[in-house]
């Protein structure tokens, strides 16, 4: 038989010839549909030579919100005479024409471009695209990196150019990670372009060696849990179908570099059927609360949740506390970090002149006012300037914007901010973003529990797949009980059978008594979703009418840009 010698094609394109165009947008929020381009920053290399930059701001036809200028830095004032996209457009097409595109998290920026193509009458790029998310999650391990954010990465490569959200910056930074992980890469025999695409979305050798653990799981909903040799648990999650979703673990579609150490660990996968989709959620939760998995990174410590008080005394103060009592005291929380809590706090203190000091203070105090007093930020009820009554005024405000309406709040720091942000000192500016997010954020979340975990018993319902229904019975904010209705069964025999034989839960103090929060929250997610029907309610389900969730939108709309970003 003669030997067939291949062709240089058939070799692919060597990573050394390739002209990479690593690049990177700003933008005013998160979607192509609603929002445009203000910068856009690129940098063409080929065999670690930079051959080229390509830099400008772009007008974006309108206001740039708030919250976008002060994680970008990029104001109305300095894209004014901005060249609009229609003008750059062309330029950067000529730029990155017959080179493979890099960025960042790269969906977010190609819809974008794809966006202004389709707008302007351009056909969309047809350049090769390579993540360094993507790539980063294949070739570097959770022990060498916590996330794969552009300024992790960054730091991890010892890149001398620090992401700072600007175009070009970000793109200089990107072009240093690429260059790191190119070369891990060629430890896995990684070479050519084409070697490089395949090698992201390729399952590792312990991947496919284990598809077996998923044959014993059944087509159902429940819980599934992955153990190892000694039956220790490493990974819990949940599924409509465990079957399907088990056997994705072992497929080119799990690139997650923590999800495949954990494979090469496990043994076999143990499964628990549950009645609906709803009571699987449940149960994952109190699962992973109880045997804090090493391989799952969320909710293993609901009680190591934090509370922002507004304490019970003659002059109450903002307290960090770890437990709710019964104390007539007012709660704000539940807060994953005391440095959250704590940014919470400062938020309200820019809003409401209480007193910081830690010292019990009554009515017949007398000692020497601190500095916060001249700076008009306390009323020193230590030193007798303020009243019992004067001072029960502010605890009002800041009890009602804890509760009630974080207007005052949100009012008082975005003008901080504002001012910050005209100064261009927007370091501070984003400090006061974060603490705004973290009091707002507690507010909207502390009243969306509340509403659910005082009602005693609420009965609800949703269409299954069969025809049937999903019933579930809610105590204070738990799951007490959850079955299903066959099809053309009446319902109230089995929605009276469900509830007799439902947990008995017992309620306690605080907002959140008797689940824990994210139990109440997936509740909350499958009451609001669609077709959910209400069966009984004892007591009355409601927000406030000025509630937070208002100001909770304008500010996850600026965090859901930078996520997508980084």
């Amino acid at each position: 038989m003669d030997a067939v010698q291949g062709t240089l094609d058939e070799l692919g394109t060597p990573l050394s010839d390739v002209t990479f165009v690593v690049f990177d947008l700003e933008t005013t929020g998160g979607s192509p549909a609603e929002h445009t381009i203000t910068e856009i920053g690129a940098v063409k290399v080929r065999a670690g030579e930079v051959l080229g930059e390509f830099s400008t701001l772009v007008d974006p036809g309108g206001p740039i919100p708030p919250f976008i200028s002060v994680l970008t830095g990029i104001t109305d004032a300095m894209v004014m005479a901005a060249p609009r996209i229609e003008a750059v457009l062309p330029s950067f097409l000529e730029f990155i024409r017959g080179a493979t595109l890099v960025a960042h998290n790269a969906g977010f920026d190609t819809r974008f471009v794809k966006a202004a193509c389709a707008a302007h009458g351009y056909p969309p790029p047809p350049n090769p695209v390579v993540d360094t998310v993507d790539l980063a999650r294949r070739v570097l391990t959770r022990d060498e990196i916590s996330n794969a954010k552009l300024s992790t990465l960054a730091r991890f490569f010892r890149s001398p150019v620090e992401p700072c959200h600007r175009a070009l910056q970000d793109a200089r930074a990107t072009v240093d990670v690429l260059h790191g992980l190119i070369e891990r890469a060629g430890s896995f025999q990684v070479h050519t372009l084409e070697e490089l695409k395949s090698f992201v979305r390729a399952p590792t050798p312990e991947q496919q060696r284990k598809r077996h653990l998923a044959e014993s799981v059944p087509h159902a909903p429940g819980v599934y849990l992955f153990e190892d040799e000694r039956g220790e648990v490493l990974y819990i999650g949940k599924s409509t179908n465990l079957r399907n979703r088990v056997r994705s673990y072992f497929t080119a579609s799990e690139t997650r570099p923590r999800i495949r150490e954990m494979i090469g660990i496990a043994e076999r996968v143990r499964h628990i059927v549950c009645a609906t989709a709803l009571e699987a959620e449940v149960r994952e939760l109190r699962l992973i609360g109880g045997a804090k998995p090493r391989y799952n990174r969320r909710s293993r410590f609901p009680e190591k949740v934090v509370w922002l008080k507004l304490t019970a005394e003659a002059f109450p103060r903002l307290s960090i506390v770890r437990e709710v009592r019964d104390d007539d005291a007012t709660y704000l929380g539940p807060f994953s970090s005391t440095r959250l809590a704590d940014d919470a706090r400062t938020a309200l203190h820019e809003a409401v002149p209480l007193r910081q000091c830690t010292q019990p203070v009554g009515p017949r105090t007398r000692r020497a006012a601190c500095v916060l007093h001249e700076m008009g930020r306390c009323g020193a009820p230590c030193e007798g300037k303020e009243t019992p009554d004067e001072y029960a005024r502010h605890v009002e405000r800041a009890r009602r914007a804890m509760t009630l309406d974080a207007s005052p709040v949100f009012s008082a720091v975005s003008a901080r901010m504002e001012r910050l942000s005209a100064e261009q000192r927007y370091e501070e500016a984003s400090v006061d973003r974060d603490r705004l997010a973290s009091f707002v954020r507690a507010a909207a979340r502390m009243q969306r529990l509340g509403a659910i975990t005082r009602i005693p018993q609420l009965v609800a319902a949703s269409p299954a797949f069969d025809g049937g229904w999903d019933i579930h019975v809610i105590r204070y904010g738990r799951l007490a009980a959850a079955g299903v209705m066959p099809r053309g069964a009446h319902p109230k025999p089995f929605v009276a059978s469900l509830t007799a034989v439902a947990e008995a839960v017992i309620p306690g103090p605080g907002p959140v008594h008797a689940a824990s929060a994210e139990e109440t929250e997936c509740i909350l997610r499958w009451l609001e979703s669609p077709g959910v029907r209400l069966v009984e309610i004892d007591g009355e389900w409601c927000l406030p009418a000025h509630g937070a969730a208002r100001h909770k939108a304008r500010i996850d709309l600026a965090y859901r840009t930078q996520d997508m970003r980084r």
